[in-house]
Order: C-alpha cells, then structure tokens, then sequence
C-alpha cells in the first residue's frame, strides 16, 4: 500500500501523524489541524484517553473501538471498568466554519486542558495533550528503552 497524504492507498484507513500547538479559547474550542480535518472527518468522538491526554477517533475509527468494546465480558469487573472509562466521557464533536470544535468542559478538566493545547496523530487516534504534559511526557519517552522493547512488540 502506498501512502497519498494521510490516507493510504487501497484502504478506508487513514494513518494520523504529527505534532500540532494551538490555544484553546475561552470558550472551550481548538482548532482541528488542516492536514487532519479531511481524515477525522466534519463530525467525530472525543472521550477520556491514557496517560493524561484525549483520544479523538473518526466515526470509522470509532465504530471500530466500540465494537471491540463491545466483545468485552459483562462478567469481569475490569472490562466493565474499561467500557465505562471510555463510554461515559464520549462525546460527538463537529468542526466550525472556522476549523474549531468544541471541547467539552469535563473532558478538559479531564485531561487538565487549559490554554496551549497540542494535538498529536497516533494512527488510528488523535491524542489531544496539554502542552505541559505532553512535553513532560515527550522527554520521558527514551528511543534505547523503546529499541529494547520492539522484539518484544513483534515489530
């Protein structure tokens, strides 16, 4: 497969890439990166991420996390926790005329989003980071740690 801009040839998959700083208004609203607004689509999911951050997910995409979501078993109480983590914070979001989209003020809270914002492309998901944290997060990630670990990976 080739890829052509952010969306790879011969497949309904896109791969999300980069690194983006923008300030987020008082209002609550970001704007969605240019080179990502085609690929995330006009409206898309938002909900609760890992380590600190937001997870953004196209319709597709997210069609795609919540049927695996719902594979889950009722039976086992971290699974349960794991739906509920994900479900409970999900909302819609649609890009303005302008390129913005609302976040939610529990989402921001959430993620302790404030004024500078950066959104990252991870493949299938954006991460939406306060700056701070994702800075702190960034200089943490060391390239000899990962290197050990990729045989373990499968990569």
């Amino acid at each position: 497969m080739v890829q052509s801009g952010n969306k790879v040839e011969g497949s309904e998959n896109y791969l999300l890439i980069g690194e983006y700083e923008h300030s987020i208004d008082a209002k609550g609203r970001i704007i969605m990166p240019a080179k990502l607004r085609t690929d995330m689509g006009e409206k898309f999911i938002v909900t609760k991420g890992l380590d600190g951050c937001l997870f953004a997910f196209s319709q597709n995409e997210w069609l795609n996390f919540e049927t695996k979501l719902k594979t889950l078993p009722l039976s086992d109480k971290n699974a349960r926790n794991f739906v509920r983590f994900f479900l409970s914070g999900a909302t819609e979001c649609e890009i303005d005329k302008q390129g913005r989209f609302l976040i939610p003020n529990n989402l921001r809270v959430a993620a302790n989003l404030e004024k500078e914002a950066v959104i990252i492309g991870v493949g299938t998901r954006l991460e939406i980071w306060d700056k701070q944290t994702w800075q702190n997060c960034d200089e943490n990630i060391s390239a000899d740690e990962i290197a050990e670990n990729m045989t373990m990976l499968g990569i």
